[in-house]
């Protein structure tokens, strides 16, 4: 199948920043009372926004999730990636590529907010390739499951969804990829568990981003 677009989300596909967010959450939700490894606190939380994780966060806190909260998670989460985050490997040369291949038709398609996403995509030297195609789950009338900002991407390109290859690395986004209409491939890094992904509905699951062509 020939691809006009690609839309990529950003967390665990573009930025090595999954661990370092949920190490934020992991000693917020402690000093609340909820004890978690960084691997049981990703297994709750990669894919899913903090907000839409409430009830579950209260249930084992045992207090309402307040704006308070998300405020302080957010600065402690903006301090840790400003200072520690890392583009995935390979994905210079992938982004490059696709953006030439595409004429410019790739974007971002991110269930993060906005100021999260621009500042990782500055930081790692990938900013220049997106300007004016980041799209943000949290201006969505839904964030992903729901297709709503992989939609929003592709009319903004002008390209049918079902004409855009989506690259995501979790079910929740692989959902919302799937929702739109789209092809999903899934990025797993090697060892990574990946019966999840197929199960989610991803097309292709690859463990490199030289992988990455059409």
């Amino acid at each position: 199948m020939t691809f006009e677009a690609v839309l990529f989300d950003c967390d665990g596909v573009l930025v090595d920043s999954e661990a370092i967010t949920c190490g934020a959450l992991r000693d917020m939700l402690d000093e609340n009372g909820w004890r978690l490894s960084l691997a049981e606190c990703m297994a709750h939380f990669v894919g899913h926004t903090v907000r839409s994780r409430a009830p579950l966060i209260e249930a084992h806190t045992g207090k309402p999730l307040t704006d308070a909260f998300m405020d302080e998670f957010y600065r402690r989460r903006n301090i840790r990636l400003e200072s520690d985050i890392t583009a995935i490997d390979g994905i210079h040369e992938a982004v490059r590529h696709l953006h030439e291949r595409c004429e410019g038709r790739i974007a971002v398609a991110s269930g993060a907010d906005r100021y999260k996403v621009e500042m990782m995509l500055q930081r790692v030297g990938l900013a220049q390739f997106f300007e004016g195609r980041i799209f943000s789950g949290h201006e969505m009338p839904r964030s992903k499951p729901f297709p709503d900002v992989y939609l929003a991407a592709a009319a903004h390109l002008q390209v049918e969804p079902a004409r855009c290859l989506v690259v995501e690395d979790t079910p929740v986004g692989i959902a919302a990829g799937v929702a739109a209409g789209s092809m999903v491939w899934a990025y797993a890094p090697p060892l990574a568990p990946t019966e999840a992904l197929v199960l989610a509905g991803a097309a292709q699951v690859f463990a490199h981003m030289n992988d990455l062509r059409i």
